[in-house]
């Protein structure tokens, strides 16, 4: 259900809910299964579908399982416990799971579980990609007084501003199009004794294990790599990418945020926020909403920095259970942000006139740099100050024209 604390939580949907990441489980566990066998070594009727795991759990189980989670310390022990009770003493039963260690599955469920989340950002990105481009082409001459350090400084144009923040979207959607999302597998220990054991292939048993990781992955989607127990690369790179996100939004807000405000009125959103006491307010609530999302990605990146850094061993004690919540919450909540940020800038109203105004307003305040500057050349300054203005919209609108055309 929605977050009654996180205002648009709706947006995130069922993205890494605890029904989601159960799913997941459920989805790795069958894959294995596959993959053992078409590794040769479970039998054929060890193969369970994900459909047959989902019968068996039932609508009360989820609370159960996340209450007998605290006695080993991650819930996929009530999990399988559960599963091999419904299986009973089948081929089925007695093969799931084996090979596998809790970590295999939870890592491998979280990876799944973000890639969904991570392509619903994409999405949003995209469309903010295309928004920014038409609000920087189309105002690439409406001048507004540029700002610095809260006061008036030279003057610009808003086509350059919005160029700005479109600059930001860009980088952070590298970010996300260039993320990995990899399969764990690899036991105990990330030494893959335990299914090379099984193979009963001696000497030869570590190809075959390899193998039986890379079929996992490719049946989930996933990447197929090394065991990454305590190497906590994959984790903090995305959480990296979403704080890049929510950094580059946030920028857009805090910006709107300024220049809505009466005493400037150069911006307003499309459809402002009401009050419940004052009713001739139009609170820039999109922009308050992204800009919280932007204050509080970065503490959850750095737990995930953190608890990379405290690894220890094989499997980390503390460090690695931090993690889930952490991305969990970091990533539903860049999901939500995603998609009010698209809202906002495909909504946004400027007020051409107003910007001039002010522009006008600010008098020599905006001029004294150009003087200065035509005073050491010695020739009266130029009808206008905008410097490369231009080429620096153009520049960022060619980065998103391949973006569009290319998906580059």
């Amino acid at each position: 259900m929605p977050d009654l604390l996180w205002p648009g939580d709706h947006h995130a949907g069922d993205i890494l809910t605890d029904v989601a990441i159960l799913d997941a489980m459920l989805q790795v566990e069958s894959a294995w299964s596959a993959a053992l066998v078409k590794a040769g070594i479970a039998p054929t009727d060890a193969v369970v579908s994900v459909d047959t795991l989902r019968g068996l759990i039932a609508d009360g189980d989820i609370e159960g399982i996340a209450e007998e989670a605290e006695s080993g310390g991650n819930p996929v022990i009530p999990l399988v416990r559960r599963l091999r009770d419904g299986l009973g003493s089948s081929t089925v039963g007695t093969w799931l799971h084996r090979g596998l260690t809790s970590q295999d599955v939870i890592d491998t469920a979280l990876m799944l579980c973000i890639a969904v989340g991570f392509d619903a950002v994409r999405i949003e990105l995209d469309a903010q990609v295309g928004a920014l481009l038409h609000l920087a082409d189309d105002h690439r001459h409406t001048r507004l007084v540029a700002r610095t350090l809260t006061q008036h400084a030279v003057p610009m144009t808003f086509g350059l501003k919005a160029a700005q923040w479109l600059h930001g979207v860009l980088d952070a959607r590298g970010q996300v199009a260039g993320l990995t999302f990899p399969v764990q597998m690899g036991g105990a220990a990330g030494t893959s004794a335990a299914v090379a054991e099984l193979s009963g292939r001696g000497a030869d048993a570590g190809p075959i294990a390899v193998q039986t990781g890379a079929v996992a992955a490719d049946i989930l989607g996933l990447a197929p790599v090394a065991p990454w127990h305590s190497v906590r690369t994959a984790v903090t790179r995305s959480g990296d990418a979403a704080v890049g996100c929510t950094d580059a939004w946030g920028h857009i807000a805090n910006d709107v945020l300024v220049l809505s405000r009466p005493e400037i009125g150069e911006l307003s959103e499309g459809s402002g926020g009401s009050s419940s006491t004052m009713p001739h307010k139009a609170n820039p609530v999109l922009s308050v909403l992204i800009r919280r999302a932007a204050l509080s990605a970065p503490p959850l990146g750095s737990t995930l920095h953190l608890a990379a850094a405290d690894a220890i061993e094989e499997r980390t004690a503390g460090a690695w259970h931090v993690e889930w919540d952490a991305l969990r919450t970091l990533v539903r909540r860049t999901v939500v942000a995603a998609r009010q940020t698209s809202r906002l800038v495909a909504e946004l109203d400027v007020h051409g006139d107003r910007m001039q105004a002010n522009l006008a307003g600010a008098g020599a305040a905006v001029t004294s740099e150009q003087e200065s500057m035509s005073t050491v050349v010695g020739h009266a300054p130029g009808p206008e100050y905008l410097g490369a203005t231009q080429q620096y919209i153009d520049a960022q609108l060619a980065r998103a024209r391949r973006v569009i055309t290319e998906g580059a």
